[in-house]
């Protein structure tokens, strides 16, 4: 998925480059040209990665299949070398032919190769549960295992490590130009994109494609308490201080495009409280009361999709009640609290509906995997209720304290900046009525 994303990434700016007018061609290929240097890499690499999934350290290399891909690995560095050296000797436009050139003949080697399978020895078995769920079935779950197993979601790493070197990145700009960033939201980032990670690719992300119990460990990691963390790293804050502006009053830049999308209308509808808590709350009773969830399960790329619900539903609910980063929406602290209440209402109602419930909700997906552990699935699922609601209190009790807290501070500074007005006008006041003395005092001499 990664190696067709960047493809298109890298396809589509070059495209793009090649249609714009002349005169925005030079003012967009720097930019374009840093996609399109990325992307690149990102689609030699993962393709690379593909060939060693398919073939690894096996003889196979030496096939007619093996001998096709060393030569696509080979033929592309080689295109990626000429491109370097002609770089800067040929025009924007030129340029842009030559890479179009380059791009056809990759996807030429790679139609070839597509008319072509590994030559496989012997039987391989067919493994119903990888071809099902992405993954093999685990070993019985324990706590060594739980906590130290790791089983790498390719998509989900990329993407928070892509995540991560945009922030670290930002970091290191402010410090080059002598600014300073809170070591303590830097803390809070990691913190919060380790449990994300160990909640997708750990031993927790593992078992959840398994047990329904450890689904609502990993589903209340990612939607509540990785957010928390996340949105306390105010990365908003950092990316306005840091992304690039327009170079000229008729470019927005990527700064702002942030503003833009941060004051449009439908943000300002996502980032309602009542909006928030009805994509936060009720899409649990949607999820798993529909056959949505079986839906979602029965798949790699359906679970993925689950992940990233889960994911945004709880940055966007802890962004609009305890989020330190630009709101378009003020909204008062007392709000907060009502909102932070009616979640820990619903969560807990729908926690005692799950438990309450005599029948299986997963529609047979986890009968149909025949675990050999924890065979009691209806057991599994009151378990998992039990442990969602639990899990589920804590966050909001932290994200009610840490509100209380901001609620605090924001009643001091007014009340500073109330005392600094009213200084301001005793100030102001004496001096008129000095003023009025000395004019007093002036008539009287005369």
């Amino acid at each position: 998925m990664i190696h067709v994303i960047t493809l298109s990434f890298w396809i589509g700016s070059v495209i793009a480059l090649k249609i714009m007018p002349s005169q925005l061609q030079t003012l967009a290929f720097s930019r374009v040209s840093i996609i399109a240097l990325w992307s690149s890499m990102a689609v030699v690499l993962t393709g690379f990665a593909n060939a060693w999934t398919r073939l690894g350290l096996s003889q196979d290399w030496f096939t007619g299949y093996g001998a096709l891909i060393s030569l696509k690995i080979v033929l592309t560095l080689f295109i990626f070398i000429i491109a370097s050296r002609v770089r800067n000797s040929l025009s924007v436009n030129a340029l842009v032919t030559f890479e179009i050139g380059v791009m056809a003949t990759i996807l030429g080697i790679g139609s070839i190769l597509n008319r072509f399978t590994p030559e496989e020895s012997g039987e391989i078995e067919f493994d119903r549960i990888r071809e099902l769920v992405g993954i093999s079935m685990p070993s019985e779950p324990t706590l060594s295992r739980v906590f130290f197993e790791y089983e790498a979601n390719g998509l989900a790493l990329g993407a928070l490590i892509f995540a991560t070197a945009l922030y670290i990145r930002g970091v290191v700009a402010l410090a080059r130009r002598g600014d300073r960033w809170p070591v303590g939201r830097t803390i809070s980032f990691a913190i919060g994109i380790s449990l994300l990670d160990y909640a997708t690719s750990g031993g927790l992300g593992l078992y959840s494609h398994f047990s329904f119990q450890y689904h609502m460990i990993a589903h209340m990691v990612l939607s509540m308490i990785a957010p928390i963390a996340i949105i306390l790293s105010a990365p908003i804050t950092l990316a306005l201080r840091t992304l690039p502006i327009g170079r000229d009053k008729s470019e927005r830049g990527i700064r702002g495009m942030l503003i833009q999308a941060l004051h449009s209308r439908p943000s300002r509808v996502i980032t309602h409280p009542i909006s928030a808590l009805a994509i936060f709350d009720g899409s649990l009773f949607a999820l798993y009361f529909t056959p949505l969830f079986s839906n979602l399960m029965s798949g790699h790329f359906g679970h993925l999709i689950m992940n990233f619900h889960f994911i945004a539903a709880g940055l966007l609910f802890f962004h609009v009640i305890v989020g330190i980063d630009p709101n378009p929406r003020k909204v008062h602290h007392l709000v907060r609290v009502v909102i932070l209440l009616a979640a820990m209402s619903i969560h807990a109602f729908f926690s005692i509906a799950l438990m309450s419930a005599n029948e299986l909700i997963d529609g047979g997906f986890y009968q149909l995997l025949d675990r050999a552990w924890a065979t009691d699935l209806l057991s599994d699922q009151k378990a998992g209720a039990a442990i969602g609601w639990a899990m589920g209190e804590i966050p909001i009790v932290i994200a009610l304290v840490a509100t209380f807290i901001q609620w605090v501070r924001s009643d001091a500074r007014e009340a500073k900046r109330a005392d600094r007005r009213s200084n301001t006008d005793l100030a102001e006041y004496n001096a008129y009525l000095e003023q009025l003395s000395r004019k007093n005092n002036s008539s009287q001499d005369k």
